[in-house]
């Protein structure tokens, strides 16, 4: 199989809307209300906060459309490890995708990942697609589940209703991160093949591209031709403030935050100093009276904690180390805390009979879970008592 190519893996087909209701585990009458949802219904409008400051557009799907995307997620873009994959996605592919089994070993798809196959490069190309899902037209949702899928006109217009917002990729929307990576399924295998011959690494993390050499001062004028040509028969346009040649000199070079210049990727040295004094300021707030047990440090010690991980996942020798020093102090339960266990209990327990298989229910249930863990630090008597009863209201829902 060509590591190139997107392969469609599974033979199986859905060949009808009788077929597709049953895939998706939902009657034609929820399919019917989900497709005759106004654009508005649809879809709520939401501002996020970007990582410069600015706003973006994102959309909340109604309830009917978010629990439909996620089981084509699951069951046609990425399905669980004991079924079959749908999709076999190419190697120059990262980001919003599941790891893929190779030859019974898994192979990781995540930005380090994407980083790694930069390492001691000397040039990089980045390339960036400006507003991607934006520009991620119907068209291409309907091309990708007819000719890639191979579904019938009838199955490719329902999910390209389904999965697209005013005749675009939603941002916010739960299938639109696994088309956008499908969008060049037929266009963009042959680049990283061509690069290949030319001595140059490419890869795509979404919307990030990036081309690298092992020479200084390659020219990259041929490769950022042929990737604008692929991305301009697609109508998708570039970023060109983020489109850049970078190249080996005092200022290390970086892939996806990491630095590409040694054997395996590192983070910045400043980014470790910073997670180093992060911890610090972890202990320090620690030490405040009862403020161990509030909802701040609660956000602020699983945010450093998760900066802490990300030195495990780039083999850092600081990371043992600190992941002990953070574990010494764990937020606290307080008093409080038992009064909301046991609402949401409470809750769990009014609801169960006529709401166990709605995807909100389970969400409550798992979030119950982890409050009760942290509630058993110090009341173990009392979270043993909420674990008991938490045993007779399973969720009942089907993902």
């Amino acid at each position: 199989m060509d590591e190139f190519e997107f392969h469609k893996v599974s033979s199986a087909s859905i060949s009808n809307l009788t077929n597709l209701c049953s895939t998706l585990s939902i009657t034609r009458e929820e399919l019917d209300k989900a497709l005759s949802l106004s654009p508005p219904d649809r879809y709520e409008e939401v501002q996020v906060n970007k990582s410069d400051g600015s706003l973006r557009t994102a959309f909340k799907p109604h309830y009917l459309i978010r629990r439909i995307q996620r089981r084509i997620n699951k069951r046609i873009f990425a399905p669980q490890k004991s079924e079959p994959n749908t999709v076999q996605w190419p190697s120059y592919l990262y980001g919003s995708i599941p790891n893929q089994i190779i030859d019974g070993e898994e192979v990781q798809k995540d930005y380090i990942a994407c980083a790694r196959k930069h390492c001691k490069s000397k040039s990089l190309l980045k390339i960036d697609i400006k507003s991607f899902f934006d520009n991620v037209h119907k068209d291409i949702v309907y091309d990708i589940y007819k000719n890639f899928f191979k579904y019938p006109d009838s199955v490719s217009e329902i999910l390209t209703n389904l999965c697209c917002h005013e005749d675009r990729l939603p941002q916010g929307g739960l299938t639109s991160s696994y088309l956008a990576s499908l969008a060049l399924y037929d266009t963009e295998p042959s680049i990283p093949k061509r690069l290949l011959k030319k001595g140059l690494n490419y890869t795509r993390l979404v919307d990030d591209i990036t081309v690298s050499s092992k020479s200084h001062n390659y020219d990259f004028s041929f490769a950022q031709k042929i990737i604008m040509d692929m991305l301009y028969e697609k109508d998708l346009p570039i970023n060109e403030k983020k489109t850049r040649i970078e190249r080996e000199a005092s200022t290390p070079l970086m892939v996806h935050g990491l630095r590409v210049c040694f054997k395996e990727p590192r983070l910045a040295s400043n980014e470790v100093k910073n997670i180093r004094a992060a911890v610090k300021n972890i202990e320090i707030l620690a030490k405040e009276r009862h403020y161990r047990t509030t909802h701040s440090y609660r956000k602020d010690y699983n945010r450093c904690l998760g900066r802490v991980n990300k030195l495990a996942r780039v083999g850092h020798n600081q990371h043992s180390k600190l992941v002990d020093r953070i574990k010494k102090v764990e937020p606290l339960p307080s008093k409080r805390d038992i009064k909301r266990c046991c609402a949401m209990v409470l809750n769990l327990e009014r609801d169960h009979p006529s709401k166990s298989s709605r995807y909100w229910y389970w969400r409550r249930y798992h979030k119950a879970h982890q409050r009760i863990n942290i509630l058993q630090r110090t009341f173990m008597h009392t979270a043993a008592d909420l674990r008991a009863r938490l045993r007779f209201l399973k969720p009942t829902y089907e993902s």
